[in-house]
């Protein structure tokens, strides 16, 4: 099984490049349930929130593995959640680290800010400024953890088609 995890910032087409992956690849991609989690919330997201949005995102995991089909595609994954408690509250888990290596990946596809960014009410982190930021985060937590990665860039067929050429590239060595 070769699990390949979408990470940037928001409104990098992680969904949409996932979804193509999947289909494809003839298997199946976990959904970013942050997503899922903050869209059916009533009120602010806080701390607590976070812990059981990183619980149900491994549950999930572990669960939608299952059903993959050689490979499989997650959208987003806990390096985007740490970085998210560490911007919003200044603190993560003590086992938000141990689990970030249990969950590890064969690869990272990081998906650049080339992409104009789309308001939805789930998003936060519009600015150009801040997108390249929280990249730049993502960037060097995969370096910190010295875990594979490539950065996929283009619109449209062509970000599918560089995502695609990335894979093949990367699990042909």
């Amino acid at each position: 099984m070769k699990k390949i995890v979408l990470i940037g910032a928001e409104s990098t087409g992680k969904t949409t490049i996932a979804k193509q992956l999947a289909k494809y690849y003839n298997t199946i991609f976990l959904p970013e349930y942050a997503r899922e989690y903050i869209e059916n919330l009533k009120r602010n997201y806080c701390y607590e929130d976070l812990i059981k949005i990183s619980k149900k995102q491994i549950e999930l995991e572990n669960k939608y593995i299952k059903k993959a089909n050689n490979y499989f595609f997650i959208d987003t994954d806990l390096i985007i959640t740490k970085i998210w408690f560490l911007e919003v509250f200044k603190k993560i888990p003590y086992i938000l680290e141990k689990k970030i290596l249990e969950n590890k990946a064969d690869l990272y596809l990081v998906m650049a800010t080339d992409l104009k960014w789309k308001f939805d009410k789930t998003r936060e982190n519009g600015s150009e400024e801040r997108r390249n930021y929280l990249q730049n985060l993502y960037e060097k937590e995969l370096i910190n953890y010295n875990f594979n990665y490539e950065i996929v860039k283009g619109k449209n067929e062509k970000r599918f088609e560089n995502a695609l050429l990335k894979i093949e590239k990367f699990f042909s060595k």
